[in-house]
């Protein structure tokens, strides 16, 4: 299977092929772990997920790496703000150390209940400290760095092309400046490799240098840790849109300086998740987490779902209300997978005669991951009753190593106890309340209630419970 990706660095949707035949070195940018991840922040890891899905679908191997960001570092990009891990270990009362193990094993308890794939490299910035200083060295040999009030910077006037991932001017960098943030920096765009002169008291991550004792910079960690498992050259590194101006920016000049070569061939982005004040954010204080979802009675799925409903170039809106349509709709096609293999029984399907619909999840999974017009073939699939049901139980499942519901897996005892027939009608009755055709909607209620499924509308969304 062909595939097509979205690069950021040419702007345009094009043929992926890796650098070697049969595997794709992919690195993504992963958590730092001084608080919970929020559901933004796992909206760009169930993308990154989809992506080393459907590239093993399309049948490459994948070497997946992913950095934990556990030094601490500064509140924004720029090289400004408070150390984070200085804040929160304050804030809790533990060590930074601490802070460290704590909030990484709750990001991956909570992708893994996402079906997030752990990446086969999972590289913590404390443990890499040698291979950053390496980094700078070669950076400094090669003319690429100053020294000033102590601290290693990146001069970005020595790279002539800074910029071009986000499309900047190198001239326009220095026409634009107004604000001089760091008194030391020949540039107001120059980045910190190394600090030896903290703006924070008590600073406990510190290592030996050649520069002195301190710590590195955010940038540099993902540049040494990539190239350190994936080479100089590898051809696929994601992150947040959040990420392209600054952060992905400076990783590109400062390994490109250093080895000459082109770093990453495809720059793969994932768009911002919403709420009602707009980007969903940490900084705002107040933030939605897994956990907070679970506890408003949602499953997991239901989020990976929702997120699967929109392209992930696409901004996406998050309300508990759209939250609530995909429920319903997931457990609506659970509840279709379970009953298929209850028709099927003993049978063994083969995927032959769901032909058209493959080739049609193919079309959309190889076109930039098409995932809300692979869904629609997948359901499209399920209903269509001109194929024997352990057929398309078989080609759901195929469909499945892309979506990651594990589909294979539903348990019965534990799904939940609602006919297909009745999910289908809950479903039926939010487009008809969508469409403003109440009087379907009242009708298809009262079905429901005749069934003993009570329907209960509120403010986010419609919600659902069997009656004893």
């Amino acid at each position: 299977m062909k595939l097509y990706l979205y690069n950021t660095m040419t702007r345009s949707v094009d043929e992926f092929v890796p650098l070697e035949d049969d595997r794709v070195g992919l690195y993504a940018c992963g958590p730092t772990v001084y608080n919970y991840a929020h559901i933004g922040n796992l909206r760009s890891y169930i993308f990154e997920d989809t992506l080393r899905r459907t590239i093993a679908y399309a049948g490459y191997g994948v070497s997946h790496v992913m950095n934990v960001t556990d030094v601490g570092h500064l509140t924004d990009d720029q090289d400004d703000g408070e150390d984070k891990m200085i804040k929160s270990s304050r804030e809790m009362g533990k060590s930074v150390w601490e802070i460290a193990e704590f909030y990484t094993d709750s990001f991956f308890h909570d992708t893994d209940r996402l079906h997030i794939l752990r990446p086969h490299v999972t590289c913590r910035a404390t443990e890499h400290i040698d291979d950053m200083i390496a980094l700078i060295a070669r950076l400094e040999e090669k003319g690429h760095t100053y020294t000033a009030g102590g601290n290693v910077y990146f001069a970005i006037d020595t790279f002539p092309t800074y910029g071009q991932l986000a499309q900047l001017k190198l001239d326009d960098l220095h026409a634009g400046a107004r604000i001089e943030v760091d008194e030391h920096k020949r540039n107001p765009k120059d980045f910190v490799l190394w600090f030896t002169k903290s703006k924070f008291e008590n600073q406990v991550m510190l290592w030996d240098s050649p520069w002195g004792r301190g710590y590195p910079g955010w940038h540099i960690e993902c540049s040494a840790m990539s190239m350190k498992y994936l080479g100089e050259q590898f051809d696929i590194h994601c992150g947040g849109i959040d990420h392209i101006a600054v952060h992905h920016t400076n990783e590109i000049a400062q390994s490109e300086a250093a080895t000459g070569k082109q770093w990453v061939r495809w720059w793969c982005h994932s768009e911002f998740l919403l709420d009602e004040t707009g980007k969903m954010s940490k900084s705002k204080g107040e933030f939605l987490t897994l956990d907070y979802l679970v506890s408003r009675g949602f499953d997991p799925m239901d989020y990976r779902y929702f997120c699967l409903g929109a392209h992930y170039r696409s901004q996406l809106r998050f309300t508990f209300e759209a939250l609530e349509h995909a429920r319903n709709s997931r457990r609506a096609l659970f509840s279709r997978i379970l009953e298929l293999r209850k028709q099927a029984g003993d049978s063994q399907g083969s995927t032959e005669g769901a032909g058209r619909w493959l080739d049609e999840f193919r079309e959309h999974a190889s076109q930039d991951l098409n995932m809300p017009r692979c869904l629609s073939a997948l359901w499209g699939l399920v209903k269509d009753a001109s194929i024997d049901p352990a057929c398309r139980l078989a080609a759901a499942c195929e469909m499945d190593q892309v979506f990651g519901f594990y589909l294979e897996q539903l348990n019965p005892e534990k799904a939940e106890e609602i006919p297909f027939e009745m999910m289908e009608l809950i479903r039926e009755r939010e487009e008809a309340r969508k469409a403003k055709d109440y009087s379907r909607a009242d009708e298809i209620r009262a079905i429901l209630l005749a069934n003993g499924i009570e329907i209960k509308d509120t403010p986010s969304g419609t919600s659902w419970r069997k009656l004893m």
